[in-house]
């Protein structure tokens, strides 16, 4: 939940005004994220149906994450049409990944209405403190992510809160997936995209570091 107009992707207040509408893609993800909820939800109507919806919509919003978490240093490295794209859009991309675990968020509560006693094995098996610091930071996040609250935020303040945030959040996905790699190795795959995201993400910062 990046601001799209940052001074490090060189994009200005006019060139980001010419990218069409300045909703569309936020509106077109969150269509598709309610619409993959009510899909799972026709096909599975229960606690089952919960629980599979969970997973969909973390693995939906570690794609988002990651997309806005590695735009500014794809700008860096590899300035094109891509990567200039994606900057203009982080703003969008964040939004959606907030709405995609809000929909997470309900799934949680609609699993734990409809199976409470599986709910309260794994609540019990889990630490919730670190999902509800993370919630408190999307929450924030995406609250910060218009021009008047950002302005009436400050810029130092902004930067702080969504750095700090997306650092927490790549700390809790990490956690998310990584627990899970004794139960099967296909969470090996997330766990591996979200290295090889913190070390796009780096990887500008070490180039100046070598160069200085």
């Amino acid at each position: 939940m990046t601001q799209p107009l940052s001074p490090l992707v060189g994009l200005s207040a006019s060139a980001y005004r010419t990218q069409g509408p300045r909703w569309g893609l936020l509106a077109g993800l969150s269509l598709a994220l309610l619409a993959m909820a009510a899909l799972i939800l026709v096909l599975m109507p229960d606690a089952s149906g919960m629980r599979q919806l969970i997973r969909a919509t973390a693995r939906s919003s570690l794609l988002l994450f990651v997309l806005a978490f590695t735009a500014s240093a794809q700008a860096r490295l590899w300035p094109g049409a891509w990567s200039q794209w994606l900057c203009s859009q982080r703003r969008q991309l964040g939004l959606a990944m907030a709405v995609s675990h809000a929909i997470h968020a309900c799934a949680i509560a609609g699993f734990a209405l409809l199976d409470p006693l599986a709910f309260q094995i794994h609540l019990v098996q889990s630490n919730p403190v670190p999902g509800t610091i993370g919630y408190a930071f999307i929450v924030a996040m995406a609250a910060t992510s218009f021009d008047r609250s950002a302005a009436w935020l400050g810029p130092r303040a902004w930067r702080w809160l969504h750095l700090g945030g997306m650092y927490f959040l790549w700390v809790s996905f990490m956690v998310t997936f990584g627990k899970r790699l004794p139960q099967s190795g296909a969470y090996a795959v997330p766990v591996l995209i979200l290295l090889a995201a913190l070390g796009l993400r780096l990887w500008p910062w070490l180039l100046r570091r070598r160069a200085v």
